[in-house]
């Protein structure tokens, strides 16, 4: 690597850790790990242990944060100090170890980055994903089932447990409605990237005549709220039936006499599952879904209100395009919220998603601490 690279290198890694204190608040977290330092030390700390370890599990993840931030800093400012030093004396030895210290540098900076991007509130929650299929029939119904395959070869290859809450197949191909669950690091942080309608353009594999046919299917992603969030549900509300598992599903599913569906009547929420080996499994699994439903449903309408009270005008898009893939003429995905483009659909559609999602997620992250 020539000096000169290096040189554009540690500029841009300068802008980098700039932009990164300002996004990851580390002012305002140096303030808070003082604050819940100070708590942590009080005799009666862990008279309350679900309380005192949900701040000490806190106070650990903001100090990982703002003590990172302070490593890379000195690392950066090691290697500034190495490369004034090798630019003024030509020393081979100490050029040598500058690039591998830069290297490293550039490395461990990356990763941070990508930390960053999981540093939201349900981030590390499951993830509960809805797949339907727009209008368009067997087209369409067949497009869901291959988001389907593609976000549980996503799941798969990140190492989480993946399974099929809920599964109505198409009458011809494909499914009517899926309903997937994610269980493991960041699951929600990566797939809340996925919510919204994504378009496919390809041949039709269903028309004799080899005609192109545009597809659509809307994903919608909830956290899964866990037991520290309070959520009143009136029993009175709910309309809860019983029925039987239907359609396949696979390994993945299964197939029982105690399929759950709940209604919550007041918002017509509707929750379904008919993975769990027993009834009163696969209603405890529905009330935790119906659960994180309304919970986002409230957060929804208070964001609502206090938009209006704000004057903001900003609509909120529920239907909005996310993503194209194109299969014919040529081949490419385009994510439309972050301009990413990729000329390897099949990859993409293989499950081979991070770069798809972390282009999206940069993208977010800068927008909220732009606005």
């Amino acid at each position: 690597m020539e000096l000169y690279e290096i040189r554009s290198g540690l500029e841009k890694a300068r802008s980098l850790l700039d932009e990164l204190y300002v996004s990851a608040n580390i002012e305002v977290k140096k303030r808070e790990i003082e604050g819940l330092t100070v708590q942590t030390m009080d005799e009666h700390f862990w008279d309350d242990q679900k309380k005192a370890t949900k701040i000490y599990n806190k106070l650990s993840e903001m100090k990982k944060i703002a003590d990172s931030y302070d490593e890379l800093t000195q690392a950066y400012e090691e290697c500034v100090e190495i490369y004034d030093y090798v630019k003024e004396t030509e020393d081979e030895d100490f050029r040598v170890s500058l690039e591998e210290d830069y290297n490293q540098f550039e490395k461990k900076l990356s990763d941070y980055e990508l930390t960053l991007l999981f540093d939201e509130e349900y981030d590390h929650l499951p993830a509960i994903v809805d797949i339907h299929p727009g209008a368009g029939g067997t087209e369409s119904q067949d497009w869901a089932e291959m988001l389907m395959r593609m976000y549980m070869r996503y799941g798969e290859k990140k190492g989480w447990k993946v399974s099929v809450e809920d599964y109505l197949a198409g009458d011809e191909a494909g499914v009517k409605s899926v309903t997937l669950r994610f269980d493991g690091h960041n699951a929600y942080g990566h797939l809340k990237a996925e919510k919204g309608v994504h378009r496919l353009v390809r041949i039709s594999p269903f028309d004799s005549n080899k005609r192109r046919h545009t597809s659509f299917a809307s994903v919608e992603v909830l956290p899964e709220i866990d037991d520290d969030v309070e959520v009143n549900i009136d029993m009175n509300d709910l309309r809860i039936d019983t029925y039987r598992a239907s359609g396949a599903g696979g390994q993945h599913i299964n197939k029982t006499d105690s399929a759950v569906r709940i209604t919550h009547i007041p918002t017509n929420t509707v929750v379904t599952c008919q993975s769990q080996r027993s009834q009163l499994q696969n209603r405890e699994q529905a009330m935790l879904m119906l659960k994180s439903k309304l919970y986002l449903l409230m957060q929804e309408a208070h964001a609502k209100e206090l938009s209006e009270i704000s004057g903001e005008k900003k609509a909120i898009e529920w239907g909005s395009q996310i993503r194209s893939y194109v299969l014919h003429p040529y081949s490419m995905v385009k994510d439309n919220r972050s301009n990413y483009e990729s000329h390897d659909p099949s990859s993409i559609l293989d499950g081979n998603l991070d770069e798809c999602i972390y282009a999206y997620l940069k993208a977010y992250v800068k927008g909220v601490h732009d606005e």
